[in-house]
């Protein structure tokens, strides 16, 4: 296979020698997959179909698992996921190279925990490199969605099962356009989403944890430019309520919702290796900067979803806008 993905603000070539691989990445880009080449791509992403390991002879070890020879890297089984990496960051742009070597274990996970492996796979494959490139242009990853509500665009933040997928999925069906489900990049004016299906109750595609299915995600916007940042919280009262939120919280929640995120468990020493070894990139992403740069530039509101029944995005802050002006 042949193709490329627009993902995270960067254009994605994607060549794989592995049938069961070319499955996993035209599922994970959830309708978003181009064939063909891409000259102008900025990272290149290369399954190949050897099973044998990569030559680190004469490398340095970098950590367990792990060697550098000059500015590149090789991870053995990196993250568990069955796939040793090379990367080579390269005059123009960098190339990860992967190879199908799971251990015994692993191989048996894999066959056993499928729709956790699955989604493992796609964050390594593709997901993770794309994010710890972005970081090398100060874009840093956030465990939010960039969505459109009326003339104006929104960053929601939530911490995982607070219900913000379903917030989108309605502002969807209400017209509105979004970056992206769970994860996204930003470097404190514009927000680019990471394509991935989106994970709801009732969905139809692959089944996933928590209860959830996969679907495609319907009016999908590469990147967004906010004007407000949306606290999300589930509440325990019946009634819901939007208020001011300072810009010091809501700062905290973008950082603290990302750290706690399930999805970049694995991605922060994944990111460190890669830093590491090849000398590019930041040690650590400045979160806390560009997330306090949003919350200073934007105005900042506390959502707390009651327990009765649903309301939408655009509906509520409609109201406090009405509110506001009265």
């Amino acid at each position: 296979m042949r193709a490329h993905l627009d993902t995270a603000g960067e254009r994605v070539a994607i060549e794989s020698g592995l049938a069961f691989v070319d499955e996993l990445i035209e599922e994970g880009a959830g309708g978003e997959l181009r064939r063909g080449e891409a000259a102008d791509a900025s990272m290149e992403v290369v399954v190949e179909a050897a099973s044998r390991p990569f030559d680190t002879r004469g490398w340095q070890l970098l950590t367990r698992g792990a060697w550098r020879g000059g500015d590149e890297v090789v991870v053995e089984n990196a993250c568990t996921s069955g796939f040793d990496l090379h990367v080579a960051p390269g005059a123009e742009r960098p190339r990860f190279t992967y190879r199908w070597r799971p251990p015994t274990r692993d191989r048996a996970a894999a066959r056993v925990l499928r729709s956790r492996w699955h989604l493992l796979a796609r964050s390594v494959l593709i997901q993770y490199p794309v994010l710890w490139w972005a970081g090398t242009r100060r874009r840093v990853p956030f465990h939010a969605s960039g969505c459109t509500v009326g003339d104006g665009s929104v960053l929601v933040s939530a911490a995982g099962g607070a219900g913000r997928s379903t917030l989108i999925l309605r502002e969807l069906e209400n017209g509105g356009r979004t970056t992206g489900d769970n994860l996204a990049v930003g470097e404190g004016t514009s927000v680019w989403g990471l394509v991935e299906p989106l994970r709801v109750e009732g969905g139809s595609g692959r089944r996933m944890p928590h209860g959830r299915r996969e679907a495609r995600m319907p009016r999908r916007v590469a990147a967004v430019e906010p004007d407000t940042l949306v606290v999300l919280e589930r509440g325990v009262d019946r009634e819901p309520r939007l208020e001011p939120c300072d810009p010091v919280t809501a700062a905290r929640s973008l950082v603290t919702s990302t750290y706690m995120a399930g999805e970049l468990r694995r991605y922060w020493p994944f990111a460190a290796t890669l830093s590491a070894g090849t000398g590019v990139g930041p040690p650590q992403p400045p979160l806390t900067d560009v997330a306090s740069e949003f919350a200073s530039k934007l105005r900042c509101l506390s959502l707390v979803l009651g327990t009765g029944r649903r309301v939408g995005l655009s509906e509520m802050l409609a109201a406090a806008t009405t509110e506001i002006e009265a």
